[in-house]
């Protein structure tokens, strides 16, 4: 039983963040009938698991609390502030009943009670329902659709008063699926005809989720002078029945008009037919449920893991029999690695796509987040959130949390205004926050935006200065002074708060960016606001890489880095001026690998240039030799290698010799820095 107690609390979990999301969005539309549906859904499918599964304090909370909803979808409540403010703290509460040892807490049991009480007066004892009268009542009125019968003869002069029947008409097919057929039976002569006068006249089949009033109101101007009439014909989509839109059609091409009482008689069957349509449908998707129920299960995170880890062994392993194909040269054994290979490249993809996730419910988090804070600080904030089904490696979400929670504290706290300052700067007086998520190449970026004071480089640089973090006579550019943010210990604020001050924050940001192998960049313009830029890789495991070799050392350069491969004559490299080499007639600068790790300069006459992309610009990376793609499955280098940062883990190669993978953009940014 306590493993079921167990998948209890993670799903359980996942229901209270699901609850906390639609409460937020509900905040913003207070009246969107579907997200209060959604809400009372939530509420009392945790009510119901929580009793299953012996959680009876969760369950008797859950119940007052859904009640509460249940009055709101019913009419006797309006969605107030103060009702989601008591919301969002049983939401929290709720998280803090899912760990029982919490229960003897006195401290809980305060607020518990608080709480309790809070809900009780906002329900009127007297018209509380019953739980079996709130469990039925929680059942959704589906939207049902109804097919009608609509024949519309205008009156001949329609014309004369600037009417045109057919945007009538199709204003009227605006309301759902239609059949429209148009009669020309009273056509005279063309010696005959009148150009001004209208001779047609329409039978229209409309199925519609709308009422009858709806289909009245298209012809409110000209029903008093014109033949009209609806009649509804089943509470059906008759339209989805092709035997009978068959039949109607077939007779409105031999008869003059198909007439009400003909087409109520195929409605009639049509309607029998989509009655024993749906029985059959219905067995069927109760059989279907069965299957479904299958074909979704949840998995430990620890299973995962070990499913990336024997996948990384596997891919290894696939190496080292690739290089023996190519060594002994057997005969049938080419044909069998590259079996093996395409088969451990789709592994990999698959084990991909299930260990990579939406950022969708760490983005949540942010909301609530913002919104309390927003209460704390006094300052009206707009969080506006972009990309939430972007998927990262689980490990990567995982340690992302911290470092974006420190960067949204901070634009709520030293980016936003308050309301005053803003109006007073001609902004408006609600502030916005811009999170987005996307991928650019094998890379996922993160960007947190704000409209608010911006950093002011000077200040900072006087900051630093008066701190001894740089000397006084250091020329240093504006991206270089904005980069001081993220030294240890550094702060503008002039007093500390619970939200910041404190000195702790973006180092900690970027020290964990780092970790996971991301880049983290700040871009802003005073009285305009910020941009803090996260750059990540999909994942952690394993990436595809350039194998490259220096000096008879192999090291391994990621793909998504590289632009283009050059071969070139070793004096155009080493005569250039200033570390410029002319590549398809660009100038690009470079940095040779044997020259910065300090080796003796290459006997060969041509030299690998391998561009890679560096923030806006291109640079290339001198190296000996490159010997191809590869699949680099990385370990990390272990904690005597930290200070070697400009690697970003190694990989074992199919011989069992050890390729350091570089990171590209420290490597350029040390080598440009130490020059």
């Amino acid at each position: 039983m306590d493993s079921f107690r167990k998948k209890f609390i993670e799903e359980a979990a996942e229901l209270i963040d699901k609850l906390e999301v639609s409460l937020l969005e509900l905040e913003k539309s207070p009246n969107d009938e579907a997200l209060i549906q959604q809400v009372f859904r939530v509420m009392h499918t945790l009510k119901g698991n929580s009793a299953m599964f012996g959680f009876d304090l969760i369950d008797s909370f859950t119940h007052n609390l859904e009640t509460i909803y249940d009055m709101i979808r019913n009419g006797q409540l309006e969605v107030s502030k103060d009702i989601l403010n008591i919301t969002f703290s049983s939401v929290d509460h709720l998280k803090a009943m899912l760990d029982e040892q919490n229960y003897e807490d006195p401290d809980f049991k305060t607020v518990h009670n608080g709480l309790m009480g809070k809900i009780n007066r906002i329900i009127n004892p007297s018209n509380a329902e019953t739980e079996a009268e709130s469990a039925k009542s929680s059942n959704e009125k589906s939207e049902s659709l109804s097919t009608y019968y609509i024949l519309f003869e205008p009156n001949e002069n329609i014309f004369k008063n600037g009417t045109n029947p057919l945007y009538l008409l199709d204003e009227l097919c605006s309301l759902g699926e239609h059949k429209v057929f148009a009669h020309f039976n009273r056509l005279p002569g063309i010696k005959e005809i009148t150009p001004n006068l209208c001779y047609t006249y329409w039978e229209v089949l409309l199925t519609t989720d709308q009422d009858v009033n709806a289909i009245h109101d298209v012809f409110i101007f000209v029903e008093s002078d014109s033949k009209l009439e609806i009649q509804k014909l089943a509470e059906e989509n008759l339209l989805a029945d092709k035997l009978f839109v068959e039949e109607v059609s077939q007779l409105a091409e031999v008869q003059k008009d198909v007439g009400l009482v003909t087409i109520q008689r195929l409605a009639t069957k049509a309607a029998a037919r989509i009655n024993k349509e749906k029985a059959k449908q219905f067995t069927k998707e109760r059989i279907a449920t069965k299957d479904k129920t299958a074909a979704s299960i949840r998995v430990s995170s620890d299973k995962l893991d070990h499913l990336m880890n024997l996948v990384s062994e596997l891919v290894t392993t696939q190496a080292r029999l690739s290089l023996f194909a190519e060594q002994t040269n057997v005969p049938g054994l080419a044909p069998i690695v590259e079996n093996v290979h395409k088969l451990t490249r789709q592994l990999r993809d698959i084990a991909f796509s299930i260990v990579l996730i939406p950022i969708e419910n760490l983005f949540g988090r942010f909301q609530r987040l913002v919104r309390d804070l927003s209460a704390e600080l006094h300052k009206e904030v707009d969080f506006i959130v972009e990309g939430a089904d972007t998927e990262l490696d689980k490990t990567i979400i995982e340690n992302l949390s911290d470092p974006l929670m420190h960067i949204i504290r901070n634009s709520m706290d030293h980016g936003i205004e308050d309301t005053r300052v803003r109006i007073a700067n001609g902004k408006p007086a609600k502030g916005k926050i811009h999170l987005k998520a996307f991928y650019s190449g094998a890379s996922v970026i993160i960007q947190v935006s704000d409209d608010g004071a911006g950093i002011d480089p000077e200040i900072i640089h006087a900051k630093a200065i008066s701190k001894g973090l740089v000397p006084s006579d250091k020329k240093m550019s504006k991206k270089e002074i904005l980069d001081l943010i993220f030294l240890p210990g550094f702060s503008t604020a002039k007093k500390v708060t619970d939200v910041s001050g404190r000195g702790v924050g973006m180092d900690v940001v970027k020290k964990k960016i780092s970790d996971i192998r991301g880049e983290v960049e700040v871009e802003s313009e005073v009285g305009k606001g910020t941009t803090i830029t996260i750059k990540l890789p999909l994942t952690l495991s394993i990436i595809d890489g350039l194998l490259v070799s220096i000096d008879s050392s192999p090291f391994v350069i990621p793909l998504s880095s590289i632009d283009k491969i050059y071969a070139v004559d070793k004096e155009s490299i080493y005569s250039s001026f200033n570390n410029l080499v002319t590549l398809d007639g660009t100038q690009i600068p470079f940095f040779s690998l044997r020259k910065e790790f300090n080796l003796q300069p290459s006997s060969e006459e041509l030299e690998q240039v391998v561009v890679v992309n560096f923030e806006d610009n291109r640079v290339g990376l001198v190296v000996d030799y490159v010997i191809g793609e590869y699949q680099a499955v990385l370990k990390p280098l272990g904690k005597h290698y930290k200070s070697h940062d400009i690697f970003s883990g190694a990989t074992i190669l199919g011989d069992g010799t050890v390729a350091l993978v570089m990171d590209t953009n420290k490597i350029i940014k040390m080598f440009a820095t130490s020059k």
